[in-house]
C-alpha cells in the first residue's frame, strides 16, 4: 500500500513522521552513551542514578536507544500497513517528551526515588503499544497485531528490571527477557523485510535465484527460537537450554541462507540486512555454549552478538534505508553509509572478541569508539534528512 501522504504545513518536518525525532534522538543517545559509559564502568565518572553502571548501561542501550528505534519504525511502518495518517504533531511531541522524560528521570533515579524513576520510564513504552495498537485496531489490520507482542514482552521486562534492580542489587532475569523480546522481535520484522527487499532488488539487478517465500520452516523457527530464548531468560546455565539454543542456531542460519544474500553483493543497503541477521544465529550459538561449556564461551559473547550485533547492526541497516526512502531519495548507500555499516560491524566483531580476550579493556574502548562513530556517523550523515521536509518528486 502507499504511503499516505502527511498533513504538510501543520507541522515542523521532524515532528511529520515518527522515523524522524526517533532515529535521530535514539542514534545521539545511542552514541553518546557508550562514550559516557566506558568512564563510567572503569570508576572515572559516576552517575546520580539507583542503577549499578553496569545496569545503567544495559538498561540505556534496551530501554532507552532500542525502545526509541522500535517505536520510530513502528510509527513509520504503521500506515504502511493500515493506511491511515502516521502519528505526528502534538501527539508525536508527547511521546517524544516521555522518552526524555524516562532518560532524565533513569539518571537521576537517586534524587527522585527509584518508585518514580520507574513510573515515568516504563510509561513510554506504555504509550507507544498503546498509540500503535489503537492505529492497527483502527485500520482493522488484525495480522500485525502480533508484532506487538515482542513489544509488550520489552515493556513488561523495563518493569521488572527495576523492581529487580531495587530488591536485587542488580538486574539479571529481566535484562536476557529484554533481549529476547528485541531478538523475537528481529526475527519476526527481519523475517519480513529481509527477503522481500533482497526479492525487489534481485528481480530488478540481478535476475536468478530468489529469497524462499516465508512458509512454514520460518513459523518453526521463529516458535523455537522463542521457546529457547524464554527458556534462556530464566535458565542460563542448563545444559538443555544450551541444546535447544543451539538448535534455535542452526534453525535461523537454514532460515537465512534461504534468503540468497550472497546474491546481493553489489548493494549495500541490501548487503547488511544479512549480514545484521547472521548475529541472530550467532548470539543463539555463543549463549548455547556458554550454557553447556562456560569455562570455554563466556556468556558476554553471546549476549554482546545480540546486542552490538543483532540489535545494533539491524537498527542501523533499517535506519538508513527508512530515512532515504521516506525522505524522498534513491536507495543508494554513499560512501559516508558505508562507513557507519563498518563501523558497526567492526564494534560487534571487537565487543565479541573482548569477551574471550583476558585484560580486554583496549578491546572494549576500541569497540565503543567503532559505536560511537556509527550511531554518530549516522546522525551526521543522515541528521539533515530527518529535520528537513521530504523531497518531492520531480
Amino acid at each position: 500500500m502507499a504511503i499516505p501522504r502527511t498533513q504538510q504545513g501543520r507541522y515542523p518536518a521532524i515532528l511529520s513522521y515518527g522515523f524522524r525525532p526517533f532515529f535521530l534522538l535514539g542514534s545521539f543517545y545511542a552514541g553518546g552513551a557508550v562514550l559516557f559509559w566506558l568512564p563510567l564502568f572503569y570508576g572515572r565518572l559516576a552517575t546520580l542514578s539507583t542503577f549499578a553502571p553496569v545496569d545503567w548501561h544495559i538498561h540505556e542501550m534496551l530501554f532507552g536507544y532500542l525502545a526509541a528505534i522500535v517505536t520510530g519504525f513502528l510509527l513509520t511502518a504503521i500506515p504502511n500497513w493500515t493506511g491511515r495518517l502516521p502519528v505526528q504533531g502534538v501527539p508525536l511531541l508527547a511521546l517524544v517528551v516521555t522518552w526524555l522524560a524516562g532518560r532524565i528521570a533513569v539518571f537521576f533515579s537517586a534524587l527522585i526515588g527509584w518508585q518514580a524513576a520507574a513510573a515515568l520510564d516504563c510509561t513510554f513504552l506504555l504509550a507507544v503499544i498503546t498509540a500503535a495498537g489503537i492505529e492497527i485496531v483502527a485500520g482493522r489490520n488484525w495480522r500485525n497485531l502480533k508484532v506487538l507482542a515482542p513489544v509488550t514482552v520489552l515493556f513488561a521486562s523495563n518493569v521488572a528490571f527495576h523492581i529487580e534492580a531495587h530488591f536485587n542489587g542488580i538486574s539479571d532475569i529481566s535484562r536476557r527477557l529484554a533481549i529476547g523480546a528485541a531478538i523475537v522481535l528481529i526475527m519476526i520484522i527481519g523475517g519480513r523485510i529481509i527477503p522481500s527487499f533482497t526479492r525487489n532488488w534481485l528481480v530488478r539487478e540481478n535476475p536468478g535465484r530468489l529469497p524462499a517465500p516465508f512458509g512454514r520452516f520460518d513459523t518453526v523457527t521463529i516458535i523455537v527460537s522463542a521457546i529457547a530464548l524464554a527458556v534462556w531468560t530464566l535458565f542460563p546455565m542448563e545444559t538443555g537450554t544450551g541444546l535447544l539454543l543451539i538448535v534455535a542456531a542452526v534453525l535461523n542460519a537454514i532460515r537465512l541462507l534461504r534468503w540468497a544474500g550472497d546474491r546481493t553483493l553489489r548493494d549495500p543497503l541490501v548487503l547488511i540486512l544479512h549480514l545484521s541477521f547472521i548475529f541472530v544465529p550467532a548470539g543463539l550459538l555463543l549463549s548455547g555454549l556458554a550454557a553447556i561449556t562456560p569455562e570455554m564461551v563466556p556468556t558476554a559473547a553471546g549476549a554482546h552478538a545480540f546486542g552490538v550485533g543483532a540489535v545494533a547492526c539491524m537498527t542501523i541497516a533499517v535506519m538508513t534505508r527508512s530515512t532515504l526512502g521516506h525522505t524522498g531519495r534513491q536507495l543508494q548507500a554513499t560512501s559516508g553509509t558505508c562507513s557507519v555499516y563498518v563501523a558497526i560491524l567492526l564494534a560487534a566483531a571487537l565487543r565479541i572478541a573482548a569477551a574471550f580476550a583476558s585484560g580486554h579493556e583496549v578491546l572494549v574502548y576500541l569497540s565503543g569508539a567503532a559505536w560511537a562513530a556509527a550511531f554518530l556517523g549516522y546522525v551526521m550523515v543522515f541528521g539533515g534528512m530527518l529535520v528537513r521536509p521530504r523531497l518531492r518528486s520531480r
